[in-house]
């Protein structure tokens, strides 16, 4: 693939996962309020001590915590590049990849979660990643 002109591109698939970051906060949080009005112990998230969360708010609470995984790897890939002057078209079909199967593994986790689909998206992800950061590798090693 050819070489970007446009090295700020690279923060389009960033700016996707941000945004599902920040849906992912809100349907965490209205998960817990609809759970603590429904009666479940607001007390529960002093220290999570009790009775467990109900499962729908747990599972935004996942979701959350899944956001802080894998797309840490992608955030720090996408920064790499940028600094290093190595957006090429790969670099930005790896990103896109990546924040793509990312969005497809939250919708199906916060909707009808199926872990087979949801697995799928996750490896996929990952893969991404991986090319993501075999292309900076790739980028540092050219340049020793």
């Amino acid at each position: 693939m050819p070489y970007a002109t446009n090295q700020t591109l690279i923060f389009l698939p960033v700016l996707v996962v941000v945004a599902l970051t920040l849906v992912g906060f809100v349907r965490m949080a209205t998960g817990r309020a609809a759970a603590v009005k429904a009666g479940h112990d607001p007390a529960f998230y002093r220290a999570h001590i009790g009775t467990p969360e109900p499962e729908h708010a747990a599972a935004g609470v996942r979701h959350w915590d899944n956001l802080f995984e894998v797309p840490t790897l992608f955030y720090a890939g996408c920064l790499a590049a940028f600094v290093l002057g190595g957006v090429t078209g790969w670099a930005l079909a790896f990103a896109w990849g990546f924040a793509v199967a990312r969005v497809v593994q939250s919708l199906v986790h916060i909707t009808y979660n199926n872990p087979g689909q949801r697995g799928l998206a996750f490896v996929l992800g990952v893969l991404f990643v991986f090319a993501l950061w075999i292309n900076i590798a790739l980028k540092v090693f050219a340049g020793l």
